[in-house]
């Protein structure tokens, strides 16, 4: 059995980031109804954008 273990939370900074108004409307729709939230959404889709870019440059 795996050995339970008390998460870290990683360190964060905050930033202001401008998104235009449609998109706001689109995430907003995406995660509607689901346990998401806008930061966590949008997290992700930088995490994977990331990914995306690293794989493209190999």
């Amino acid at each position: 059995m795996k050995k339970f273990k008390i998460p870290s939370v990683p360190p964060t900074t905050n930033k202001c980031v401008r998104f235009p108004n449609n998109i706001i409307e689109e995430i907003e729709n995406a995660i509607s109804g689901k346990n998401c939230t806008f930061t966590a959404f949008v997290i992700e889709a930088v995490r994977v954008a990331l990914e995306n870019l690293k794989e493209d440059d190999n």
